[in-house]
């Protein structure tokens, strides 16, 4: 294990620019997972790069061997200034992972059995993005494709609310979101499109057959082009005067009304 105490430092000037820039993580099929949750789940085999500071590595240094046991990826210890200069957070929690990509394709999301698939049309918010890949997993999604203009899923905020789910949870990004979605209709997946036209409540619907769930941008909803593909509209009723939810917790409300039908 190597010690750095400066922020000149030649690796800690590329770690940072893996966190800022999209470009860099991309040339590397890497990207940045910081926080104790994140280095205890990541896959051994993804794991490449191992950042503490001195503090954390003190007190952490039994979890840290045990989680790195047999492991080759590279350790580093930085000081503890020099790792808040390398930290995206306010509160640094000590430790930070660089991590191999795992890459999906559409085919493989649309193969597996009784597909239940999130699509996502244009969010921008990296918080919502990762949120929904969470709330994904947790409702049992098997797959979440996004419009190539959707929110970086490597972004730092956006790993960081995954809480872990971006390891397991498959995606892919479409340039073309209208032509993937006639793919998943073609491939026998019905798709429900949540609108405010909907003509039936979303839990007047069968979701236990193969199903995807098409949500779109955070303030002008799904674009014409995709929302022509959807087979269903369907919309989430509302009291008072909220006209409707915002697209993290629509999506959180549908996926887990599929969840419910398919545990029956």
């Amino acid at each position: 294990m190597i010690t750095i105490t400066s922020t000149a430092n030649g690796r800690v000037k590329h770690l940072v620019s893996l966190q800022k820039k999209k470009k860099e993580r991309e040339e590397e099929n890497v990207f940045v997972a910081e926080g104790i949750r994140m280095f205890r789940e990541v896959p051994g085999e993804r794991l490449k790069e191992v950042w503490m500071s001195e503090t954390f590595y003190r007190k952490e240094k039994a979890l840290v061997e045990r989680v790195l046991e047999g492991s080759r990826a590279d350790q580093v210890l930085l000081s503890d200034h020099v790792y808040e200069h390398v930290s995206d957070t306010k509160t640094p929690q000590g430790i930070l992972c660089v991590v191999k990509r795992k890459e999906y394709d559409l085919s493989g999301i649309l193969g597996g059995k009784a597909p239940f698939l999130l699509v996502l049309d244009n969010l921008q918010d990296p918080g919502n993005v990762g949120t929904m890949l969470r709330t994904a997993e947790g409702a049992g999604v098997t797959g979440v494709i996004l419009s190539r203009d959707c929110a970086d899923i490597y972004n730092p905020k956006t790993i960081r609310s995954t809480m872990g789910s971006v390891y397991r949870v498959p995606f892919c990004y479409e340039q073309d979101l209208p032509a993937a979605v006639d793919r998943i209709n073609g491939a026998g997946i019905h798709t429900y499109a949540a609108h405010l036209d909907g003509k039936r409540d979303y839990d007047q619907e069968d979701y236990r057959n193969p199903c995807a769930f098409l949500i779109g941008n955070e303030g002008s909803g799904l674009r014409e082009e995709t929302l022509k593909q959807a087979e269903t509209y369907i919309r989430i009723p509302m009291k008072g005067q909220v006209e409707s939810l915002n697209a993290a917790a629509a999506a959180s409300v549908l996926m887990f009304e599929a969840a419910r039908q398919r545990r029956q």
